[in-house]
């Protein structure tokens, strides 16, 4: 299982995934699941995934081979795309046909699902914020949703729902989405770390923040243990 998190504001994206995969409990290792695409000052893609390792490894690769390809163009490179949402197109299409080949080698479609969240900006366009679903058809993150959650998402969601907004700053927000995997890493334990996080302020096209949180990072054990105590407080005070 995984948890991968996007918010779309004003200020620019925010992106975290966590790092964990299990085929079993006692098959358990720690793959990246988020990849960057970018020429900076030009143009910046930050895809985040979960499902099948299969097919999620297996897209990206073949992405990043046609974006490396110096005879690919902005149908089939989403690095040479016209718009973000030509980007999410190519995306869709690729992780359609990458998870159909490999289902139909495992003769078990079902067992060959991925979904991914795409973000980032192009010069000149709009950043935008799209979930990929396993079919290759998407939806985008809107001013009445702006953030956008694949795999073990509920236990992260109810934060988001509460205090993101597009006019939510940056700052709050890495806050928020850090929150968010906090809550699911103490109800899920396929969820685990280390984290990745990824900031991409508005106009800029590159990624203006990477961040690796490591297993027993202290900013990250601070803020956690303060939600706690937070949270017993504001219990405390509630009257039924």
């Amino acid at each position: 299982m995984t948890y991968c998190v996007g918010l779309l504001l004003n200020e620019g994206i925010v992106m975290l995934s966590d790092t964990r995969t299990n085929a079993g409990l006692d098959n358990i290792s720690t793959y990246r699941k988020m990849f960057t695409f970018e020429d900076p000052g030009e143009r910046v893609v930050v895809i985040m995934t979960a499902g099948s390792l299969s097919v999620t490894q297996t897209t990206i690769a073949r992405l990043r081979e046609i974006a490396d390809d110096p005879n690919s163009d902005e149908e089939t490179s989403i690095l040479k795309a016209p718009t973000m949402l030509k980007v999410a197109d190519i995306v869709g299409a690729k992780l359609s046909e990458v998870r159909a080949s490999i289902g139909e080698k495992m003769a078990m479609a079902q067992g060959a699902s991925a979904s991914m969240i795409v973000g980032g900006q192009r010069k000149g366009g709009e950043m935008r914020l799209f979930l990929i679903y396993p079919e290759g058809n998407f939806i985008e993150a809107t001013a009445d949703t702006p953030f956008l959650q694949i795999g073990e998402h509920k236990y992260g969601k109810p934060i988001l729902d509460r205090v993101v907004t597009m006019n939510t700053p940056i700052k709050d927000a890495q806050k928020a989405v850090l929150l968010s995997m906090d809550s699911t890493l103490r109800s899920n334990l396929s969820v685990g770390m280390p984290l990745d996080l990824s900031v991409i302020k508005r106009d800029e096209c590159r990624v203006t923040e990477a961040r690796r949180i490591e297993a027993g990072d202290e900013a990250f054990r601070n803020m956690s243990e303060a939600w706690s105590n937070a949270l017993r407080e504001g219990f405390t005070k509630v009257e039924l």
